[in-house]
Parts: structure tokens; C-alpha cells; sequence
């Protein structure tokens, strides 16, 4: 059993900067596979970016060059660097942990979703 909580959701203007977190509780956070993904009002949920418990990175089309995933293993955590953010970007951001592959990232464990508004 996982547990994830998220943070560092928030307002920021178009062009601006975020940095997310996710805690996760429990021993064996290495061996997960994790990422995050996204859902805006009346879409459906997107992941934007995995990575493997090894340290290897997928993204999304729409993030690449702007957002980076990356994980501390020492402290559970996985981040998510957000620059350059555009207003279309506005959504609930989740965390999600898998112990199957982080390409396409099939997650076994949610976080309650952190929000972040750009506004333009």
C-alpha cells in the first residue's frame, strides 16, 4: 500500500514557473514506477511525464522542453518542474505510483490531485 500527497499546486501567470511534490509513504518507493498527470474541467486525465524507478523519463508531446520529472529515492518524493506555463494548462494535477512499467505508466496508486490555475 501507497499513499501519495502532492503539493506546490497554486495560481501563477502565463509564463510562470511551479514546482510540484509528491510524498509517498511506505518502504519501497524505488521500486515504483511514477508520474504525473493532469485533467482539466470536461477532459479527460493526461499523464504529462513517468519515470522509472531507475531514473528514466517519458513526456508528453505538449511538456517536452518545458516540464521535468524527477525523483529522490532517499526522500520518497517525486517533483515536477513546470516552466513556462500556459493557461491551457490549468487542471488538477495527480501523482500516480506503479509497481508495472512508467511507459504508458498504468498506475496502481493515486494522490488526491493538487490545482493549479495560469492565468493569462
Amino acid at each position: 500500500q501507497v499513499q501519495l500527497t502532492e503539493s506546490g499546486g497554486g495560481l501563477v501567470q502565463g509564463g510562470g514557473s511551479l514546482r510540484l511534490s509528491c510524498a509517498a509513504s511506505g518502504r519501497t518507493f524505488s521500486r515504483y514506477a511514477m508520474g504525473w498527470f493532469r485533467q482539466a474541467p470536461g477532459k479527460e486525465r493526461e499523464c504529462v511525464a513517468s519515470i522509472s524507478w531507475s531514473g528514466s523519463t517519458v513526456y508528453a508531446d505538449s511538456v517536452k522542453g518545458r516540464f521535468t520529472i524527477s525523483r529522490d529515492n532517499t526522500k520518497n518524493t517525486v517533483y515536477l518542474q513546470m516552466n513556462s506555463l500556459k493557461p491551457e494548462e490549468t487542471a488538477v494535477y495527480y501523482c500516480a505510483a506503479s509497481l508495472g512499467p512508467s511507459y504508458p505508466l498504468k498506475p496502481d496508486y493515486w494522490g488526491q490531485g493538487t490545482q493549479v490555475t495560469v492565468s493569462s
